[in-house]
């Protein structure tokens, strides 16, 4: 919550404590976590309540949040159990020990024990330790005290003890206050105001006798909680923005009550054409009032002056498209009209006019704003783009690149020189379309300036930003362009977009800053910014602080955006706990005026949106793209875009709305239109295209104007001119972030190189980088492995059940740590000596079945090869459990992805067991193989658990009900033939949509949840058998290992093979030795380097040369798209032909 939130509720706590509410007052303490009341706890303790002891507790902290807090809970069920054995109720006792005690476990396991044999003895004071146990009284009196030291120690309940000094009733005091002010100012004020004039805004008024004189500073809470004492400072008091010179100073808790004045036909690009008031215009147009409370519309005569102006784009000033460069003048539509009119979902933009291959991930978009057939995209391997989408032809190419690594700071330096990589986090356009920034994932933003067609040239390079830099928008405060970012730092900045110089740094989000709205209200510019802890705050162009503090719904990351005409406030974002929201806020109250339904709960990334048409938003979720009407909370329609979209497609609207972008799964775009869009995109099609586009102004105008008829143009709006509402849209954060940095992948190739397309053969050791990890022990198989999920070590789990862990630490050499084959990691052992091994069962442990599961902070590993499931600590090596003995033996295992508690277990039995470690207790068992489990895979998005066996079967369950949805048998190709029992792998792509199943004689990509068959690849005979598959960390690539001891790259959206790695580049010479990978490991973060466990013990990385960066090129595509499925004749021929 906010400053203002915490004061607010101190005031209601003292309320509610002086009416004797005594139970609501401790339910606000708990809740709101302001304020601990350590006498209301030491009353609970004392009277033995531990249910409410706990849950009290849990507004303030949890279990596991730290030691002290550990410690507190520990005493207190210690307590709880010990009087239940002093009551002789054993059965409370053992519920105890099992329902609350257990859980320390894993942490101190033989205090666990010794706990657990007091149930043996008949007097628990019989044990040494607590022979001088008293009666109950007097143990609850000495563990308050120890509570309390605790209490005080423990850092979360730092400044929540004390209680703020507060006059008696402040609260009444503060409502009689105002109540008083509000009807001194009434023109004909009252001599006994009722309470309840409160309850609405007061406001002077022919018809409201008691209207007030002038506007309350608090009658706006979204813009109007501003701790300021000495009152609000008048507009003018603001530098280096003086606005200009109003009648009277607004003061600034006006400055969201009223509809806007001004267009604001981008949320980046901030308000344009702020001219002053032409009043002799005003009076050669007279204006005809509104009949309601819509926003004002300009009723025009036909001789107005404004209908003799050329085209241009609406928001856009006169004097501004004057000096528009003749090749970006705007491009018109017929559909363009006064006033809003009445829409339907028919003009929204539903059918596929065009897909475009970008080559790598696409994080954001953004249509140029006047020549609205242009879209800039940006993808996470820092590439950008222009493309022009009448000719389809992609104008503009740069790759990520810093253009002056000389002066940027040292970490900066540092941060490009090991890893010269960077991702697009946002590209967006200013409002005149003549320049662009990019938000990159490091440190940086780059503003182009764009002359049209491929002319684009460098403008500004600024280090914004310690981290990644999460957004950018263009204002234009009183006329003077400038640059507004955010970041990782927690910061907002705002530069100059002409020098680059430094203008604002605003300080005050306590976690990274994730978006920024500009806007402009009644004379005054402020900022909108949100922040990933769900803090949304406001900020004027000065060094006062956040004017607003509040909450976004769910405490989401979030987005916000007003619509064309800047009379509505959305916002859009994605919780922790994978909820999204989309709303309309009530400026003047500071509230959620209404919440959209139909948005689905997400594992990973956050919604994105856009509205359009002052009447229209749409979201990118669960695959598709969904609409509202801005009037009704319920879902309008969806689009599937003909399928293919990722769970969180990126979307953007063109300025007129009748054109979208949206991301596909498979690097690409696909663009959409309503009928005025197709008709748009034909022409141009038709058109021949020059890229210098040094057309004559009248020329393109002619072709504009001629083709779609005459554009409703607005003249140069003033403060005092109220902007025509046209079919156009205001954009929200339009990216696709993904939660780490990616290498580039090169993708797009010319013409010239698909017809010359070769597969990369990689034959000899000096054509890639390998590394063969140092191992001192035994050389037995490599069964399992995995990279920790920070990437900086590898874990192997060997077939005598010895598990190896090797890491890459800071050195001298690798002074930022980072996994690489250019630095031998350590061999890594705890000083102690031991080893994590597992319980085998098997007299041969060659037979034995092993698994293992990582937890995602990489601290503890569950593991079993035949017998017992282990349970180790990472960092001493330590068995923290055991549990499950055989029979039957698990043969899989897997980490519910939101409950680390829940586990599920695949077993040789054909059976898998959801088991839940906290309470030692199977929940269900799932049956629905013949054979032993070989794979498990959950998908968050879905909500299902996928399985495979080794009975080439894989089967979908729901994990909210365990029940089976469907189940499909893999097809052996024509001419293979399985072996009886075979391992089956199943693993979720990114998207925890599409799914790799990995068989000996296949790899195939299904859509989950009705497991569709949509790709499929067999390999050559001569590489014989696949021993195991992986997707690389970006889900672009598919990692293959063969019995040959060959490994091959797949691109993974089509399933055709790009580059083959012989055994001979990382394996010596050896022709008695039968040496080859049986499992395969991606890094989580490179894209490129894999590790490779082998049959010798072995463990080798391998990665790219550092020239090439890259495993081969992709093979061209026929007809613009890959095969949907290859069969074993076709696709031995196609991999023979390129060997």
């Amino acid at each position: 919550m906010s400053s203002l939130s915490r004061e607010l509720v101190f005031l209601i706590l003292q309320f509610l404590d002086e009416e004797k509410f005594k139970e609501t007052v401790h339910r606000l303490e708990q809740e709101s976590g302001f304020f601990f009341n350590v006498r209301y706890f030491e009353e609970m303790v004392t009277n033995g309540e531990w249910d409410e002891v706990e849950k009290y507790l849990s507004g303030f902290t949890k279990v596991d949040d730290n030691r002290y807090s550990m410690k507190i809970f520990f005493e207190i069920r210690k307590q709880k159990y010990l009087e239940a054995l002093d009551k002789k109720d054993r059965a409370k006792a053992v519920e105890i020990l099992v329902k609350d005690l257990k859980v320390f476990s894993a942490f101190n396991e033989d205090l666990f024990k010794e706990i657990t044999q007091l149930l043996t003895l008949e007097n628990f004071r019989d044990n040494e330790q607590l022979s001088k146990y008293g009666d109950t009284k007097s143990a609850r009196g000495i563990m308050l005290g120890e509570l309390k030291k605790l209490i005080e120690a423990n850092p979360l309940f730092r400044d929540k003890l004390n209680f703020p000094t507060l006059k008696n009733s402040r609260l009444r005091t503060l409502i009689n206050q105002s109540l008083n002010w509000q009807h001194q100012l009434c023109k004909n004020p009252k001599p006994n105001p009722d309470i309840k004039t409160l309850f609405v805004d007061h406001s002077c008024g022919q018809s409201q006798p008691n209207g007030a004189r002038a506007p309350s500073p608090v009658n706006n809470p979204l813009m109007g909680a501003v701790p300021k004492p000495t009152g609000f400072p008048p507009l003018g008091a603001h530098v280096p923005f003086q606005p200009a010179q109003a009648a009277l100073p607004t003061p600034l808790a006006g400055w969201m009550a009223n509809p806007s004045v001004v267009p604001h036909p981008s949320a980046s690009a901030g308000p344009l054409g702020f001219n002053p008031p032409n009043n002799a215009a005003l009076l050669k147009r007279p204006r005809t009032p509104p009949t309601n409370n819509n926003l004002a519309v300009d009723y025009q005569t036909a001789d107005s002056e404004h209908v003799l102006k050329r085209t241009r784009t609406f928001g856009i000033s006169e004097e501004q498209v004057n000096h528009l460069p003749v090749n970006i003048l705007p491009v018109g539509y017929s559909g363009q009209s006064h006033g809003q009119s009445s829409y339907s979902s028919d003009d929204l933009p539903k059918t596929v006019a065009m897909a475009l291959n970008q080559g790598s991930i696409v994080k954001s978009m953004d249509f140029h704003p006047v020549q609205q057939i242009l879209l800039l995209v940006g993808t996470s391997t820092g590439d950008i783009m222009i493309w022009e989408l009448g000719s389809r032809e992609k104008l503009v190419h740069k790759n990520f690149k810093v253009w002056d690594l000389s002066v940027c700071s040292m970490p900066v330096q540092a941060s490009l020189t090991s890893d010269y990589t960077a991702s697009v986090n946002r590209v967006t356009w200013n409002a005149d379309g003549t320049l662009f920034g990019v938000a990159y994932s490091k440190h940086i933003v780059q503003i182009y300036s764009y002359h049209g067609g491929d002319d684009l040239r460098n403008h500004l390079e600024i280090e914004a930003h310690v981290g990644s830099v999460n957004d950018i928008a263009f204002s234009y405060p009183n006329k003077q362009l400038c640059i507004v970012t955010c970041g990782e730092d927690k910061l907002i900045k705002v530069w100059d977009a002409v020098t680059g110089n430094k203008q604002y740094t605003f300080e005050g989000h306590e976690a990274p800053v994730y978006s920024v709205c500009p806007h402009y209200k009644e004379n005054i510019q402020f900022i909108f910014s949100t922040a990933t802890d769900g803090k949304i705050k406001a900020w004027l162009y000065d060094n006062m602080g956040s004017r607003v503090d509040y909450d976004a719904p769910g405490h989401s990351s979030t987005t916000m955006a007003y619509n064309a005409d800047g009379t509505r406030l959305f916002s859009c974002g994605t919780n922790k706990e994978g909820e999204s929201y989309i709303v309309e806020w009530n400026e003047s109250e500071g509230a959620v005026k209404r919440t959209y339904n139909g948005l689905g709960k997400r594992s990973v990334g956050v919604v994105q949106f856009d509205t359009t048409k002052n009447r229209f938003l749409a979201a990118g979720d669960e695959g598709l793209i969904k609409f509202w009407d801005m009037d009704n909370v319920n879902l309008l329609t969806t689009v599937d875009a003909e399928s293919g979209l990722p769970t969180a497609p990126c979307i953007r609207f063109n300025k007129e709305g009748i054109l979208m972008a949206v991301s596909t799964n498979e690097n690409g775009i696909k663009v959409l239109a309503n009928p005025d869009g197709l008709r748009l995109l034909r022409t141009l099609e038709n058109r021949s295209f020059d890229p210098s586009r040094v057309a004559s102004a009248s020329a393109v105008k002619s072709s504009a104007m001629s083709t779609f008829g005459a554009a409703n143009a607005s003249t140069g709006l003033s403060i005092m001119d109220r902007p025509t509402p046209i079919p156009s849209m205001v954009a929200m954060n339009g990216d696709n972030r993904n939660l780490v940095d990616v290498k580039p992948r090169i993708g797009d190739e010319s013409m010239d190189k698909s017809k010359i397309w070769k597969l990369t053969e990689i034959t000899e050791a000096s054509q890639c980088r390998s590394l063969r990890l140092p191992d001192t022990s035994s050389a037995m198989r490599v069964t399992r492995l995995i990279y920790t999920n920070t990437g900086l070590g590898i874990l192997a789990l060997a077939a005598n059940g010895v598990h190896k862990l090797w890491k890459w630490t800071k050195n001298e050499r690798n002074k930022i740590p980072k996994a690489t084959t250019s630095i031998v990691p350590i061999f890594w052992q705890p000083t102690s000596g031991i080893l994590m091994t597992n319980v085998i069962s098997d007299a041969n442990p060659e037979e034995s079945v092993s698994c293992f599961a990582l937890s995602k902070n990489d601290s503890y590993v569950m593991s079993a090869s035949g017998g017992k499931i282990s349970l180790f600590n990472m960092m001493t090596f330590k068995t923290m459990t055991t549990f499950m003995p055989p029979p039957p033996a698990a043969t899989f295992l897997a980490f519910h992805p939101q409950d680390n508690n829940i586990i599920a277990i695949g077993m040789d039995d054909s059976s898998i067991q959801i088991y839940n470690v906290r309470i030692d207790e199977v929940k269900t068992k799932l049956k629905g193989h013949s054979k032993r489990i070989t794979g498990l895979a959950f998908s968050n998005v879905l909500n299902v658990l996928v399985s495979s066996g080794a009975d080439s079967q894989l089967c979908i369950w729901s994990t909210e009900g365990w029940e089976k949805q469907t189940n499909k048998q893999l097809q052996i190709p024509p001419g293979r033939v399985a072996a009886p029992v075979v391992d089956t792998r199943v693993q979720f792509h990114n998207d925890q949509t599409h799914l790799l199943a990995v068989h000996e004689t296949q790899i195939a990509i299904y859509e989950a949840p009705k497991l569709e068959c949509l790709k499929q690849w067999v390999p050559p005979e001569a590489s014989g058998l696949i021993t195991h598959a992986t997707y690389s960390c970006d889900g672009l690539s598919v990692f293959v290992s063969f019995e040959d001891g060959s490994v091959g790259i797949l691109t993974a959206s089509t399933l055709r093979l790009r580059c083959r790695i012989s055994s001979a580049t990382y394996l010596p010479s050896n022709p008695n030795a039968r040496v080859y990978p049986v499992v395969i490991a991606a890094h989580p973060t490179h894209i490129n380097q894999f590790a490779l466990g082998l049959t010798d013990g072995g463990v080798i990385v391998v990665e790219p040369q550092e020239s090439e960066g890259k495993w081969g090129t992709s093979p061209p595509l026929e007809n613009g798209a890959g095969p949907s499925s290859i069969t074993a004749g076709a696709t031995g021929t196609t991999d023979q032909a390129q060997r």
